[in-house]
């Protein structure tokens, strides 16, 4: 699939506009690479030690906390992104899944009323009792 793809984006192109491009990508991806670097070290030197006490980063820290992010919620190194057949597979599942635990939600007001306090003050004697019991041990 991926082939015919590639056949069909480069059908009449010379070599040299093919190259052209490769190299023009791998340029815009460096230089993407080098903005985001940037963009993260700004954010976190300006957030993260005023708000959380953490320490500054440099810029190659940066760079590596981007590529770990990316890698841990998708995009590249095949974490989080998934491929489409999972992913609307997956999205299918949520749909309908949310949908019926959603829907058990609406009784949750009258099972309170009849039956939460009761059950409430059950746990409430059992976690007593055990307190009791591990301080008397």
């Amino acid at each position: 699939m991926m082939k015919k793809s590639l056949k069909h984006k480069f059908r009449g192109k010379s070599p040299v506009q093919i190259v052209g491009m490769v190299i023009l990508g791998i340029i815009a991806v460096v230089g993407l690479m080098i903005l985001f670097g940037f963009v993260i070290m700004w954010l976190w030197n300006w957030l993260m030690p005023t708000i959380f006490g953490l320490p500054m980063l440099s810029y190659w820290q940066a760079v590596g906390l981007f590529a770990l992010s990316k890698c841990l919620l998708g995009g590249m190194c095949g974490g989080g992104g998934g491929s489409k057949k999972r992913s609307k597979k997956h999205d299918w599942d949520c749909k309908n899944n949310s949908k019926t635990e959603f829907s058990k939600w609406k009784y949750y007001d009258q099972f309170w009323k009849e039956e939460g306090d009761a059950h409430f003050q059950e746990f409430v004697a059992k976690q007593t009792e055990q307190k009791e019991t591990l301080n008397r041990e």
